[in-house]
């Protein structure tokens, strides 16, 4: 006696070799012997071999009409046997019983199954809804079918092309689009993002890159939202001062300038003029958000993201020829350089002049600023005196020590040739008597008013050192990598939303009014706590921004030898640029000048592969 069941989700055959009343000793067509439940019998046959019944009864179900055959089911529950009797006729035969039973179950959208051998025909509007997802997905099929083959053959299919950045950068694994291009990768034995360039939908890296920060970190886009108009308060005194600002070239968001006086008893006067936007900013306006929802200029290589829209910089940006709102700062100096007092005002600073570090560098630089004989330029007295001023400031920093080798920090510039954009790479001294200049007295400024908040009683955000990394906090206390007791950020408000703050809290303190942030204020750590996080993020931006173009630079130029210097093991730096990378070479003292010859640049990984060539 053989039998038909059913195992595991699927149907068997096999003979009988014992039977009890709940379980079966079987053996299959190998000679296997195994034992079965009786209730997972479903029909007995004899004088027929097993693998005849199962070719038969499979062959007779798949020439059973589906459609006919859940017509012929009634809405009540059956069994397999019923509907054979109703499909083939009275008295099927045990094969047709198997046929129906095996047609039964591999249709689970037209019946579904309840219990064994048991069924029930799916309601008609349930039936449509499946074949109508079962045709949308036989269609999808088809269409990534085509789209698999497009991209396989090196073309990106139309319907992607809106999609490219979301694919790249934040894909929804769900949709079609992504799932053809993850099979298609598979297919080619790449990377979604390498078959991606190799079609060319990344036809320029730079905006690539660009494009994956934005995603996360704009992802409303980089512009802004039309806002309400800002103005700077009509009844502020005017400055009896001529102010000058030192930037690079590319800065538009002005926020320090200086000025110099000598005053009758003989001493001089130093002003520190600082943008400020808080005096026309109410808070909770339009304004005041976007400043806490960016919190900083982000800068890269030829571009940059502002904090604050075009229409508001203009308005309190310290141009040259407008008289601008300011938060000054006037130090009363000795002939000695020694600060005898210092007071902060609130006013209108006229602005006679924008210098640019172009100008300034080829007549002011570490080889003729304070010589005999040193080429005249606009603002020169004022500008030298500052930098003695400056160089004292840094001596009593304990900072100044001529032994020590002046950093170098480079400048990019993006041009655009016909089209096609070229990068320089430009070095300047860190330290060099401008940047002193610059550096020393925003380092005064913002440690003074750190101290007068402080002082005050006025919460603010401070950075601090003592003895580990720099980080963000309310609690004034000393910064040891630049040797002052006390520092704050005051000094760039339209630039950061930190020193926006700080403004926000020294406008209170100067004009006796209540600050807008209270000591243990929630929002003032919430604040830092998104600013430390989106400035992070942004140094990252220019990090990698810096890499893609220091790369170009060297495809640019058709650069196959470079020379770096050893930091350590195979760590090197590369001449002439910020790019630190991995290289070839055996283990050298840090400091060794090696020559290597360029393999492979991979703008995509902003990888540089290369050999050694000479010691």
């Amino acid at each position: 006696m053989n039998v038909f069941f059913e195992e595991d989700g699927n149907f068997k055959v096999a003979t009988i070799k014992e039977e009890q009343a709940a379980s079966l000793m079987l053996e299959d067509t190998r000679g296997k012997r195994f034992k079965v439940k009786a209730a997972n019998v479903l029909l007995r046959f004899e004088r027929i071999s097993l693998d005849d019944f199962l070719k038969a009864a499979q062959a007779a179900a798949d020439e059973i009409d589906i459609d006919f055959l859940w017509e012929c089911c009634g809405a009540e529950e059956f069994a397999f046997n019923d509907i054979a009797a109703e499909y083939f006729g009275a008295n099927p035969s045990v094969q047709q019983q198997a046929a129906a039973l095996i047609r039964l179950h591999a249709a689970p959208m037209y019946f579904y199954r309840k219990g064994r051998g048991h069924y029930k025909a799916a309601p008609e509007d349930n039936l449509k809804a499946a074949l109508a997802g079962l045709e949308k997905k036989k269609k999808e099929a088809e269409q990534m079918a085509i789209w698999q083959a497009e991209l396989q053959a090196g073309a990106l299919p139309e319907s992607f092309i809106p999609l490219v950045s979301k694919l790249l950068h934040r894909p929804d694994k769900n949709t079609l689009e992504w799932k053809t291009l993850a099979a298609a990768s598979d297919a080619m034995q790449t990377s979604p993002l390498r078959l991606m360039e190799k079609i060319g939908a990344i036809p320029d890296v730079g905006a690539y890159l660009l494009d994956g920060f934005l995603a996360e970190s704009f992802p409303k886009g980089r512009g802004f939202a039309p806002t309400e108009p800002v103005s700077c308060p009509a009844d502020l005194p005017v400055a009896d001062v001529q102010a000058f600002s030192i930037d690079d070239s590319t800065t538009t968001e002005i926020d320090d300038a200086f000025s110099l006086k000598r005053l009758p008893n003989g001493n001089w006067q130093v002003g520190i003029h600082i943008a400020a936007p808080a005096l026309g900013i109410a808070a909770g306006s339009d304004v005041d958000k976007i400043i806490l929802d960016r919190l900083s200029t982000v800068y890269m290589p030829g571009d940059k993201i502002t904090m604050l829209p075009n229409e508001v910089v203009e308005v309190f940006t310290l141009q040259e020829g407008k008289t601008c709102p300011a938060l000054s700062m006037y130090l009363e100096l000795s002939l000695g350089f020694d600060v005898l007092s210092h007071r902060s005002v609130v006013e209108m600073v006229p602005i006679a002049a924008n210098l640019r570090h172009e100008q300034l560098e080829p007549v002011f630089n570490e080889n003729t600023a304070g010589k005999e004989g040193a080429p005249d330029f606009p603002w020169k007295e004022e500008i030298t005196f500052l930098w003695h001023f400056a160089g004292a400031l840094e001596g009593r920093r304990g900072k100044a020590d001529p032994s020590v080798p002046l950093k170098i920090d480079y400048s990019f510039y993006i041009d655009d040739m016909d089209g096609a954009k070229r990068v320089r790479i430009v070095p300047r001294k860190r330290g060099a008597p401008m940047d002193k200049l610059v550096a020393e007295l925003m380092i005064l400024a913002n440690s003074t008013w750190g101290k007068d908040l402080m002082q005050g009683q006025v919460a603010g955000i401070y950075r601090g050192q003592n003895g580990g990394r720099v980080r963000l906090t309310t609690q004034a206390g000393p910064h040891i990598g630049l040797g002052v007791e006390c520092y704050s950020w005051a000094s760039s408000p339209l630039r950061r939303a930190v020193d926006y703050v700080n403004q926000l809290q020294l406008l209170a303190l100067l004009g006796n009014t209540k600050p807008r942030f209270q000591k243990n204020d929630a929002e003032l750590y919430s604040i830092i706590g998104s600013f430390d996080t989106a400035y992070a993020a942004y140094a990252e931006l220019q990090d990698k921004m810096e890499r893609y173009w220091c790369l170009r630079w060297l495809q640019q130029e058709n650069k196959r030898e470079i020379t770096a210097v050893v930091i350590k093991e195979n760590l090197v730096r590369v001449d002439g640029m910020p790019l630190v990378i991995r290289a070839g070479i055996p283990e050298l003292p840090a400091g060794t000048t090696v020559s290597l010859q360029v393999m492979k640049i991979d703008l995509l990984e902003l990888l540089l592969e290369t050999r050694m060539a000479t010691i």
